[in-house]
């Protein structure tokens, strides 16, 4: 994409002038351009990728969770390298403070009349993307500083608050393996992740591609694809995008069904779940399968494209119990379980 601001600014121009049809067009287009950058740096992920850009243009934060050198740093300080937007990295430590990601006010003296006033300064979190690596290695004082921002894309420190700039998402990345010294997410933050996507290892052809490009000399120069404006364009796209109602009962009942001891839910959530999915799920259901639709092109999504988003939608939504434990049960487990039984 040119720097140029006026650039910028004509292509927004021709943006605004599309109507929906080929506004879906363009955003189809926009994304096989995202991902041939990404490819440039990361190999296979597609799904991790496919999911990954769901969430931006649905207005969703993501939570990555994978072992060590699994690429999830790379894979989204690649993505902040292609769209033009200020992208800010924050490093979770056990020792780090709120005031530490949301700024702080100091104390200067004004040059004209020589008074002390406060003056805030703003932390990493004033960025259009955040990413909050290792999550949770810092006390939860720290992570529920996120939560107003994730939540309402403000802040408050000192009893003002400040409006964050948009677009605004975090990205967080998290160990599942090393538990000593970390500190687990709260279910209420855990709730404000659009998505948990799991990543995996690569297969071997895979391995020996990241071993041929990470290990010699070539640079890879990446373009940038999208900007801060056009992003917001999309993401207003994608809240346009008719739904029927049987999709939209369908995810609903989905969601139900997750709740013991309700009337929806069948004998085995009883049996191996203590809490289910919130409303929250259901209307991330609806926005996954809405944006999954339109990155492809398609003008309104079908019951696919919401059984396509109910891993990343539900994995961290479902708290199993004790005797899913002793049986050894998955929450993805409970979660295709389910899916059959609507089939």
């Amino acid at each position: 994409m040119p720097s140029d601001p006026m650039a910028g600014a004509g292509r927004m121009d021709l943006l605004r002038a599309l109507n929906d049809a080929d506004a879906v067009k363009a955003l189809s287009e926009a994304r096989s351009t995202i991902e041939k950058e990404l490819h440039k740096v990361i190999v296979g992920q597609d799904e991790i990728i496919q999911e990954l850009l769901i969430a931006l243009f649905a207005r969703g934060h993501c939570l990555l969770v994978g072992i060590p050198g699994l690429a999830k740093t790379l894979l989204i300080s690649t993505l902040s390298k292609i769209l033009d937007l200020d992208f800010s990295r924050i490093q979770f430590t056990p020792d780090l403070m709120p005031s530490d990601i949301v700024g702080t006010e100091v104390i200067e003296e004004n040059m004209t009349t020589g008074n002390k006033q406060f003056r805030f300064v703003k932390g990493p979190l004033f960025a259009n993307m955040v990413l909050a690596d290792e999550i949770n290695r810092t006390p939860p004082k720290t992570q529920s500083a996120l939560l107003e921002a994730m939540q309402e894309h403000k802040v408050t420190a000192a009893g003002t608050t400040y409006t964050l700039s948009e677009p605004f998402f975090v990205l967080a990345t998290q160990n599942p393996i090393e538990q000593e010294g970390t500190y687990p997410l709260p279910e209420a933050q855990l709730d404000r992740f659009m998505f948990n996507i799991w990543i995996d290892y690569p297969n071997v052809e895979q391995e020996v591609e990241i071993v041929k490009s990470t290990t010699g000399a070539k640079a890879h120069e990446l373009q940038k694809v999208m900007s801060g404006e056009e992003i917001m364009f999309f993401q207003s796209l994608v809240r346009r995008v008719p739904v029927s109602d049987a999709v939209i009962q369908y995810a609903v009942k989905l969601v139900t069904m997750t709740r013991p001891k309700t009337p929806a839910a069948p004998e085995f959530v009883n049996t191996w779940l203590n809490w289910g999915a919130g409303p929250r799920a259901s209307q991330y259901l609806i926005l996954g399968a809405k944006t999954r639709a339109v990155l492809d092109g398609r003008f309104t999504p079908d019951i696919d494209d919401v059984r396509s988003v109910v891993r990343p939608v539900l994995r961290h939504r479902l708290i199993n119990n004790f005797n899913a434990e002793a049986d050894g049960i998955s929450t993805l487990t409970i979660i295709d379980r389910l899916m059959k039984e609507l089939e």
